[in-house]
This record gives C-alpha cells, structure tokens and sequence, in this order.
C-alpha cells in the first residue's frame, strides 16, 4: 500500500471515529426527555436545508435523467422515513403545567449517523468513478444528502404536528384516547 492510500485510509478512520463519538454523545445527550418548544421547531429544518443546499452546491449538479430520477426518490424515500422517524419520537405533555417534552429515538439516531458516514466513505469515489448502475457516484452521495435532509424536513413538521395536537388536548383536559381518530403513541 503507497503512501496516497495509506493517508486516504487514515482520513476515512479519522472521520469514522469523529462520527462514532459524535453517535455517542447524541446517544447520551438524547437519552433523557428535554423540553419540546413548539414555536422553535422550523429552526432545525431550515438550518438543514441550507447545509443540504451548500453541500449539494459544492459540485456540479446532475442533470441527466436517471439522475434525477434517482434524486426525487431519495427525496420521496427521506420524507417517507423522516415522517416514520418523528412518529417514534416519544412527545409527552404534562397534564397541569401543559410543558411539552420528547426523547430522541436511537434508531433514527443510527439510521442518520449510518447515512453521514456512508456519504464520507462514498464521497471521494464520488468525484472520479461512476456506479454499477452506470449513475454518476456523485448522484448517489447527492442522494443521500437529500435523503438525509429531507428526513429532517419530515420529522420536524411530523413532530410539529403531533406536539400540537397533544398541547390542544392537555388543555381541553382530554386524554389521546377521549380523541376521536386519535392514535395511540407508537412509543409511550
């Protein structure tokens, strides 16, 4: 092995390991319910989408066809898996002080960290190769930050959503059962 690939390896195992204590502390940090405020959630959503736009914007973007169609499924696939994603975050309301809490579900936790490190190990492949799939690699990657983002997008509005309705029933005094067409959380 020469020394370019004996530095490129020492990148990636550098980044992997960023990523893995970074993984531990969200596990951590995420682990105890904090307070949910409402009125804050758009925050994180448009935060995101400036990082997917700066990162997609970095290389040239994909034109042709079938990369395209590549891109508005993983963006259909990132909403679909981003609105599942909010459901299994755990939302709570207390009954008198109406304060509005959630805990982060690990899953959804690994599932984001396991696409962040998947984009950096396909990232400099990305620039010089083309896929099996006869794809551009670099749509792929594109793919997967837009995946990635627009999971973010669907589980804040889907936990938006759902905070709010929780909020209007603590106060009307109701219980998600006394709702008509209400669901049960998925996890309570």
């Amino acid at each position: 092995m020469g020394p370019d690939m004996q530095g490129g390896a020492g990148q990636i195992y550098g980044t992997l390991i960023a990523v893995l204590i970074m993984a531990l502390l969200l596990w951590r940090r995420n682990s105890r319910p904090r307070q949910l405020r409402i009125e804050r959630l758009w925050i994180r959503p448009v935060l995101f989408a400036v990082i997917v736009s700066a990162t997609l914007g970095a290389t040239p973007f994909p034109f042709d066809p079938l990369s395209l169609v590549v891109l508005a499924l993983a963006l259909a696939i990132g909403a679909g898996l981003g609105w599942q994603r909010g459901r299994f975050m755990q939302i709570d309301v207390h009954p008198q002080t109406h304060d509005v809490t959630s805990r982060a579900s690990p899953v959804g936790m690994i599932f984001i960290l396991a696409v962040l490190a998947l984009r950096i190990l396909l990232r400099d492949a990305a620039l010089e190769s083309r896929s099996a799939l006869g794809l551009p690699a670099a749509s792929i990657t594109d793919g997967l930050i837009l995946l990635l983002g627009a999971m973010i997008v669907a589980q804040s509005l889907e936990m938006w959503l759902r905070a709010r309705r929780l909020l209007e029933e603590a106060r009307a005094g109701k219980t998600p059962a006394e709702t008509p067409g209400a669901q049960p959380p998925l996890v309570s």
